[in-house]
């Protein structure tokens, strides 16, 4: 049982993460869905929507966490967060479709590539911290953010990768493949959020 004192270092910890995720993935949204509309890339396109999702997702624990009742607010917080997830995976799986389906290939993207190995940097330890400490405080909201920060890790690699493939061998279904692969993970995570299965 964690005594107050320990109990508000946490919760401290948590909104100072909240900020971190939030402030990081409004700039890595920005520059995402810009350099995707410029490359016509569905799976850049699709990061920087998740990037949205995250600053989404932060902002329903600051708000849980900015209450007296952490538990009241907890639910409520983890559908959004798992409605999030799913609003992304349906944009991403249509729009990679219609990739597929002969729509417009997507470019080269330096832009992305910098960014997406930005992400894959600066994502795992601040999805680590947070997560230690939500499980530590009992949130299951807190780790189901932590949870949001780690998929923008694995789809920083995916979209790395996706990016490559196209700029260097010319692989245009590579970028709608990730795409797909964001979807997929998306809705797996918003599937434990909504049954609220990751605080253990």
């Amino acid at each position: 049982m964690l005594d107050s004192n320990r109990r508000m270092v946490l919760r401290r910890r948590v909104r100072w993460f909240v900020a971190a995720t939030i402030t990081y993935n409004v700039i890595e949204a920005v520059i995402a869905i810009t350099a995707g509309s410029n490359a016509s890339s569905t799976a850049l396109i699709g990061f920087g929507l998740d990037s949205v999702i995250e600053v989404a997702s932060a902002a329903a624990v600051a708000w849980q966490f900015s209450g007296a009742d952490l538990e009241a607010r907890e639910r409520a917080a983890l559908k959004a967060i798992a409605l999030s997830f799913f609003a992304l995976a349906a944009y991403v799986t249509v729009e990679s479709v219609r990739s597929l389906s002969g729509a417009e290939p997507a470019g080269h993207s330096t832009v992305g590539i910098v960014l997406a190995a930005v992400s894959l940097l600066v994502m795992p330890g601040l999805s680590y911290a947070q997560r230690r400490a939500g499980r530590e405080l009992g949130s299951a909201t807190a780790v189901a953010d932590s949870k949001q920060t780690l998929l923008c890790t694995y789809l920083s690699a995916a979209l790395l990768a996706g990016l490559l493939l196209n700029s260097l061998f010319g692989w245009f279904w590579a970028d709608p493949v990730v795409a797909l692969l964001i979807a997929a993970v998306a809705v797996k995570e918003g599937r434990a959020a909504w049954k609220g299965e990751h605080c253990c």
